[in-house]
């Protein structure tokens, strides 16, 4: 709380501004409407938004099993929600709580019937998950060896085309050299915990990823360093077509901006840029390739990102669903998608998007924090 509300001060008499995420109330500033104001919901012509789920308190990455079922992951709740739609109306028919009282369970992932989830140290595995959601068995511990910093110490999960499980590590700062390697990489891990290795380096805290469905090469957003002001520097996309890469951290930003302390270390030229600038501070977390067929064609194989929205830029951004246009592995356009859960003319959010899940009939399933609600965007041709 004293660090919360020493940079809060200091944004105030710097008038700096801060790419990462910093905990909002996580009973939500939408418990002041009756209902979720979506028609303050912009969407491309077609397209519409409605509730999924009400209720889930801080909604933060999600995971579908094939049977259906969604896993959603928490924050600063601590609790871990298994969703069912048991009619299939696509609207909510009840909540399970998995488990209560972990460490920033903000990852989620699924596999062979079992869910695993990332708190900050550890990788718990909840077997045979699906057939005991009224009676969940305790999770197996399968690894315990990373690294307790809470700073940026929440994680995002997902299993990669090699069957094995990607784990990111933020840096326990807001910008420094560590001593220990594993800060500000992206890991992987067999689904047993073991045979733990750094794939990605120069990452200063990733909370989304996942891979292309032609090609099966990673894409990841990254949240940029704070206190450089209200337009420096961009939060990132990255692409990155092999392992084993470095994508600037702590030396470079946004591919072509110097650290003003440690970019003498080693010139920007050393590093992956990013494939797309996304806005300065708007905390871009999920995203996914767009693979269904509900959408019109021009979205097949393009990435939808959540933008969690800043939370001391001097006028907020963010806030937000944006779509990337590929052609072949380079960015073409980067462009809103969903917007509105912004206030403009009060700059305030009533809702704060953190993770996108196709569902099997094409349409998206989008997270949101703040509102603790689970929406679903469709598409309707005429």
């Amino acid at each position: 709380m004293k660090i919360i509300t020493w940079l809060l001060l200091s944004s105030l008499t710097l008038g700096t501004s801060s790419c990462s995420e910093i905990n909002f109330p996580t009973k939500g500033y939408a418990k002041k409407f009756d209902t979720l104001p979506l028609e303050k919901i912009t969407l491309p012509e077609g397209f519409e938004i409605e509730v999924f789920a009400t209720n889930v308190t801080n909604a933060r990455s999600m995971a579908l099993s094939p049977n259906g079922t969604l896993f959603v992951g928490t924050r600063g709740q601590g609790d871990v929600y298994a969703i069912i739609d048991k009619n299939k109306d696509y609207k909510a028919d009840r909540i399970y709580t998995i488990a209560t009282g972990l460490k920033m369970p903000n990852g989620v992932a699924f596999k062979d019937g079992n869910l695993y989830v990332a708190e900050v140290n550890r990788i718990l595995r909840f077997d045979n998950i699906e057939a005991n959601l009224d009676n969940p068995p305790a999770p197996i511990v399968i690894n315990d060896n990373y690294p307790s910093e809470t700073h940026h110490g929440w994680k995002y999960i997902a299993f990669g085309p090699d069957g094995k499980l990607y784990v990111p590590v933020g840096a326990p700062c807001n910008i420094c050299e560590s001593e220990d390697e594993i800060f500000a990489t992206l890991t992987r891990i067999n689904p047993d915990g073991s045979g733990r290795e750094i794939v990605q380096r120069g990452i200063r805290n990733t909370v989304g990823f996942t891979w292309h469905p032609e090609d099966q090469e990673l894409w990841f957003t990254d949240n940029g360093r704070d206190w450089m002001g209200d337009d420096l520097p961009a939060c990132e996309l990255n692409h990155a077509p092999k392992d084993f890469m470095h994508f600037g951290y702590p030396y470079c930003h946004q591919g072509d901006l110097p650290d003003p302390k440690f970019g003498e270390q080693h010139p920007c030229s050393d590093f992956t840029p990013p494939a797309q600038k996304l806005g300065p501070h708007s905390a871009p977390l999920g995203l996914e390739f767009y693979t269904g067929n509900q959408f019109p064609e021009t979205y097949k194989n393009q990435l939808i990102i959540a933008e969690h929205g800043s939370w001391n830029r001097s006028k907020k951004i963010g806030y937000q669903l944006s779509l990337v246009t590929l052609e072949g592995k380079k960015v073409s356009s980067y462009a809103p998608f969903a917007t509105g859960w912004l206030d403009e003319a009060e700059d305030e959010p009533w809702g704060r998007p953190v993770d996108v899940e196709q569902l099997p009939d094409g349409s998206l399933l989008v997270s949101d924090d703040f509102a603790n609600a689970i929406y679903r965007i469709s598409y309707r041709s005429e």
